[in-house]
């Protein structure tokens, strides 16, 4: 069976076009792999969670017993600092759990200094 001369140059077109878009929309278009979008959507998880307890945090500040202390120790300590004296006051552990969410303690610190 003999193919038609035009086969050759169709499927090489096939393989480049093929090749064309992919470039494009890896490049370009916004498409990501599999494991690019779970990172995306974990992150995304992660934000939402911490933006939504970071009000508990904030509202920890007030009402804990010690809170004149550990907001003198935030305000005299340096910005690298402040994540741990939040962690250890207990600000930035969500209730049920035993350790503290860091990400929410960042964004506790920085709320706290803000206000």
């Amino acid at each position: 069976m003999t193919n038609p001369e035009w086969v050759k140059p169709g499927m090489l077109g096939a393989v480049v076009g093929a090749i064309g878009i992919a470039v494009i929309g890896f490049s370009w278009g916004g498409w990501v792999t599999g494991g690019t979008a779970e990172k995306m959507a974990e992150d995304a998880s992660v934000k939402a969670v911490v933006g939504v307890l970071t009000p508990y945090c904030i509202a920890q500040s007030k009402s804990a017993p010690n809170s004149a202390e550990v907001l003198a120790a935030l305000e005299a300590a340096k910005s690298y600092e402040r994540r741990g004296i939040i962690e250890k006051a207990g600000w930035a552990t969500p209730l049920g759990k035993e350790k503290p969410n860091d990400k929410l303690a960042v964004a506790c610190s920085t709320a706290l200094a803000s206000t």
